[in-house]
């Protein structure tokens, strides 16, 4: 039976953009302005943000102790809530829908990798989150899925399938549980 050999991994396929220095400087800035959560201020982790290409909208309000990976691969929309403890591990594009909310813990992750590899090979996929998300607390999001407008994934759920426009998701593997309904 063949088995994992970590010793030939090898992923030098793959370049985040950006650069060495700016990847460098970045690595920095996450630490000592987001990760520790010493400034609980939004706008100036947006201004940062910008700085280092990603695209913010208006009315965006980021929480301590968010970590992000890449902003340069970073798209947020207006009036978006990124809750404490959020990590955003985009090694691939994360687009964020207008009026989105990512709640404490929650996980946005775009690599995986391939277990069937001997060499345990990276792979990386896109996660887009339309219009009204809401991702439950301490809830993953899988590379390659798209959640729908007004979609939830429920408290400590994984996506790793699509989420359909106004389902609510729960468990793992995250399954429509039922149909989300705004009144007003």
């Amino acid at each position: 039976m063949a088995k994992t050999d970590l010793s030939t991994y090898d992923n030098n396929w793959y370049d985040p953009g950006a650069g060495f220095l700016k990847r460098t400087l970045w690595h920095f800035v996450n630490h000592l302005i987001f990760t520790h959560g010493f400034l609980p201020v939004s706008s100036l982790k947006i201004l940062l943000l910008r700085m280092f290409g990603a695209k913010i909208g208006s009315g965006v309000n980021i929480k301590p102790s968010v970590n992000i990976k890449y902003p340069w691969l970073l798209e947020v929309g207006d009036y978006v809530w990124i809750g404490e403890n959020v990590w955003i591990d985009n090694l691939a594009k994360v687009a964020i829908g207008n009026n989105v909310c990512l709640s404490q813990g929650a996980m946005l992750l775009t690599g995986n990798h391939n277990y069937k590899s001997p060499t345990f090979d990276l792979s990386v996929g896109e996660i887009t989150l339309e219009e009204g998300v809401w991702i439950g607390a301490r809830s993953v999001v899988s590379p390659n899925v798209f959640c729908f407008s007004h979609s939830i994934l429920s408290v400590n759920s994984v996506a790793t399938k699509d989420l359909e426009a106004y389902g609510i998701y729960q468990g793992n593997p995250a399954v429509k549980v039922k149909t989300r309904g705004i009144s007003g």
